[in-house]
């Protein structure tokens, strides 16, 4: 009986040593990215829009990190899925809701201060991105899970930089008579017909994620986002002439400043320039619109699985300790 039960013990540990083997092979060697081949992203954070309306007091700094307008945040959410198909690369689809915001009201420069323009944007965005991943440490000790042992260790970290294509639905708004109205319909600039809502973008961005066990990783990515359209602001070219309009809010919200406001001269006029009339500029058709945003993300590990059945891979023995056939 005592020595079935010496047999059993042996067993058990012969099985064990070639568990924690197979798993310090899985983990600590170049093959640890095909257990993180596939993941489940949540994202969110706040987002900066960077266009026509508000920012700083000058040109010179137009879409940097000078030209933000704190007061301006928006926000964004996202789901998506991250496929890592070699240990330097990996592409990650991702669909996010997107709110932008601008007010001239924030802007130190005196014209656009006066120019009075604000709006807010609803965006919806498909993006594909593909992804370097420039140092990554991913290690397990099997001594870890084992209770009352210590030393064991989990290294679990990404640095990676990021680029891609997608494509944006948005619905510029803006607020009249305490309501927000949808401004493509207005044609507020006095187009033969409205611009297109939907518009291609390109993201570029860094990110770094680091493990939160076996299958949780938890990441920040700051993300700039160049959009191959001028109207998400609903602003781009010149003032319309104010009879054009039925709409009393489409009259309103195509210029909403204050004739009489002195911007050098009564009338905003200033050597005979009109900065707020018909025909002048409202905005700057030379430069696309563009956002950043700053994302928590959450990343589920799909391709998990119990590291006793990965071993049978990698050493191709069994539980019992018999080779497989």
């Amino acid at each position: 009986m005592n020595r079935c039960y010496m047999k059993f013990i042996a067993i058990i540990l012969v099985s064990y040593s070639v568990v924690a083997s197979a798993q310090r092979i899985n983990f600590n060697t170049q093959k640890n990215w095909s257990l993180n081949k596939k993941e489940l992203l949540i994202s969110f954070g706040p987002t900066q829009f960077l266009g026509d309306l508000g920012g700083a007091n000058s040109a010179n700094y137009d879409y940097s990190l000078k030209d933000w307008d704190w007061q301006a945040l928006g926000g964004n959410a996202g789901i998506g899925y991250r496929f890592r198909f070699h240990p330097k690369f990996a592409t990650t689809s991702n669909l996010s809701y997107l709110m932008l915001r601008g007010d001239d009201k924030y802007s130190e420069e005196h014209v656009r201060f006066h120019r009075n323009l604000h709006f807010r944007t609803h965006m919806v965005e498909f993006q594909q991105r593909f992804e370097f991943i420039l140092f990554s440490v991913e290690k397990f000790s099997p001594a870890y899970n084992l209770p009352g042992a210590r030393g064991g260790k989990r290294r679990n970290q990404q640095y990676y930089v990021f680029g891609g294509l997608g494509a944006a639905f948005f619905i510029p708004q803006a607020k009249y008579q305490d309501s927000w109205v949808a401004l493509r319909p207005l044609k507020t600039e006095g187009q033969a017909k409205p611009y297109s809502p939907i518009a291609f973008t390109v993201p570029a961005g860094f990110g770094f994620r680091v493990g939160l066990g076996a299958q949780w990783r938890i990441g920040l990515e700051a993300t700039y986002n160049m959009v191959f359209s001028d109207y998400v602001d609903d602003v781009s070219t010149v003032y319309a002439d104010p009879s054009s309009f039925s709409d009393p809010a489409g009259a309103y919200l195509s210029n909403p400043s204050d004739p009489s406001v002195t911007i050098g001269v009564p009338n905003g006029s200033v050597g005979g320039f009109n900065w707020f009339g018909a025909g002048y500029q409202r905005g700057d058709n030379k430069q696309r619109d563009s956002y950043y945003r700053l994302n928590i993300v959450l990343a589920k590990n799909l391709t998990y699985k119990d590291y006793g059945r990965q071993r049978i891979k990698t050493s191709g023995v069994k539980p019992s300790g018999k080779k497989i056939q």
